[in-house]
């Protein structure tokens, strides 16, 4: 069983890896909430990160993944997608 989760400091480093934004876990996790947009974040960067996961995990995340407007949002879909698959 898979028993792993995307953390926010897993975000951030997908975000600088995938799309090339550098942004501070500590303040990605303040601002869980705020729009992707807010980090300088687009879709097809949220796409690439998307790619990324669905890659490390071998499997589909849902279509929903990078329509995701927060990191919270985005973080509870992937991680709840990742239990649900182990």
């Amino acid at each position: 069983m898979i028993t792993t989760e995307v953390t926010v400091n897993e975000l951030a480093a997908l975000m600088k890896k995938a799309a090339g934004i550098t942004v501070d876990p500590q303040e990605l996790k303040q601002s869980a909430e705020s729009p992707f947009d807010s980090f300088g974040l687009d879709s097809l960067g949220l796409l690439g990160i998307v790619g990324e996961l669905e890659n490390r995990y071998g499997l589909s995340l849902p279509p929903d993944s990078e329509r995701c407007k927060s990191p919270r949002e985005f973080l509870d879909l992937v991680n709840s997608t990742l239990k649900a698959g182990a």
